[in-house]
């Protein structure tokens, strides 16, 4: 089957503002680790379980102990994308990560997707580990999917930390560049006639990224928790809508990286995690932009 590209294969290509050379050792390291049959993420079988909730079957992983801590992956990818983020926060965190629905392990027969039925189905898998509340990182759509999350089941976050979020499918949000990368693939799966199951499950994360999400700012201006803001200078998400969802959210923070893409937990994954770990484990009132709470 012709291999379609998704919004988490397209972050690979705008890591970095960086040198060329820079570009390609990072995304090398990173598909690397991904890869490394030695790496347990994403097949551990000690660690993983399948947890029936919602009409499908729901894969996750758990490391660690201590408060628990849910990281939600974007369009595309799976538990093995946060490769850099497991062993950081595991040593304080129960850490949670899961397959979205019709990602990875958790496969999903239905002809339907939105990000509001992953966001209740992250509720679900909470209730069903017997987690009132957790610690939320999101990236790209994990993070609209934080958002949801926070939205629909305020009692479930304690503190959220989004990269890479966007509130609406169109060019205020995501460049022309990208639309004119995703729609003609999406047109193509349209119409392709006799659709295996690798094709009509790629349709649905398409349509996924090509016509949602629809979050009003009413919505955002509802969130409770402290939420942390983040966005690459060169993301493919516009940096004025990031900072359209940073002036929505009463308790926001923005933490803007220079010389970064959509994927801030990789190129900036030592900071990335240090700045997040304090953003959840500090009582503060300011942020200076930089990293540093007080």
């Amino acid at each position: 089957m012709k291999k379609y590209i998704s919004l988490f294969t397209i972050s690979l290509f705008f890591v970095t503002i960086a040198s060329a050379q820079d570009v390609r050792k990072i995304s090398d390291d990173f598909q690397r680790l991904m890869n490394d049959p030695k790496s347990p993420y994403g097949k551990n079988k000690v660690a993983g379980k399948y947890y029936d909730i919602r009409g499908f079957k729901m894969y996750c992983e758990v490391y660690g102990t201590g408060k628990p801590l849910l990281i939600i992956h974007g369009n595309g990818g799976s538990i093995n994308n946060f490769v850099y983020q497991i062993p950081y926060f595991s040593k304080k965190y129960k850490v949670i990560v899961a397959d979205n629905r019709a990602h990875g392990k958790s496969t999903d027969k239905g002809d339907s997707l939105s990000y509001e039925m992953m966001a209740d189905d992250y509720a679900a898998l909470l209730d069903a580990m017997k987690i009132d509340s957790a610690y939320v990182i999101g990236w790209s759509d994990g993070g609209i999917n934080g958002l949801l999350l926070s939205i629909r089941h305020p009692e479930k976050v304690k503190k959220l930390a989004v990269t890479g979020a966007n509130l609406v499918p169109d060019t205020t949000a995501v460049p022309q560049l990208i639309w004119d990368m995703v729609l003609p693939a999406l047109t193509e799966l349209k119409n392709k006639p006799d659709k295996n199951e690798q094709e009509k499950n790629a349709l649905k994360l398409y349509r996924l990224l090509a016509e949602q999400p629809h979050i009003p700012l009413t919505d955002l201006q509802t969130i409770a928790c402290p939420t942390l803001v983040i966005g690459g200078d060169h993301d493919v998400i516009k940096e004025e809508h990031t900072m359209l969802i940073y002036k929505n959210i009463p308790k926001s923070y923005l933490w803007i990286l220079p010389g970064s893409g959509h994927s801030t937990p990789v190129v900036y994954k030592d900071d990335f995690n240090k700045v997040v770990d304090r953003f959840f484990s500090t009582s503060y009132r300011t942020f200076d932009g930089e990293g540093r709470f007080f």
